[in-house]
């Protein structure tokens, strides 16, 4: 008998692993994963060549991580076939929102931590939107793969 199992159940783990919604949100946090790793460079690459604000560095390396992430949750995390120019608009849309909620926690932490804990702020305000962002992307940007 496995362990975690009672009398030929599954664990829990095997369980949780066979729900489409969990598989869809581990795929999402890889998606954004690599998001986050397109945001970073190029917020990154701005900081070092221009003199750009915070806010703006931001806001340009989360929107083209939001163009990837798009993408590679329309085609692989949610396998969506809907329209893809709407499906698109309204993931943009969601992204906006979790930009602004990003934009807040940034504008909070900065005040608290301080001007030289850039890329702390930059990782906390990323990761202050993503529940959200897979939660409305899930249930409204990609519902026709409920």
């Amino acid at each position: 008998m496995k362990q975690g199992s009672v009398a030929g159940q599954p664990g829990i783990v095997t369980r949780l692993a066979q729900r489409r919604g969990v598989r869809q949100f581990v795929k999402f946090g890889i998606v954004g994963a690599s998001g986050l790793i397109v945001n970073l460079i190029v917020f990154t690459v701005l900081q070092k060549t221009t003199t750009l604000p915070f806010w703006l560095l931001f806001s340009i390396g989360f929107m083209v991580g939001g163009v990837s992430n798009y993408f590679l949750n329309r085609v692989w995390t949610f396998r969506s076939e809907g329209h893809a120019a709407k499906e698109g608009a309204q993931f943009l849309l969601v992204s906006f929102a979790a930009l602004l909620v990003g934009n807040l926690t940034g504008w909070f932490l900065k005040s608290v931590l301080g001007v030289h804990h850039d890329h702390t702020v930059w990782f906390l305000s990323t990761l202050s939107g993503m529940l959200l962002n897979f939660f409305v992307n899930k249930y409204w940007t990609f519902r026709s793969v409920l």
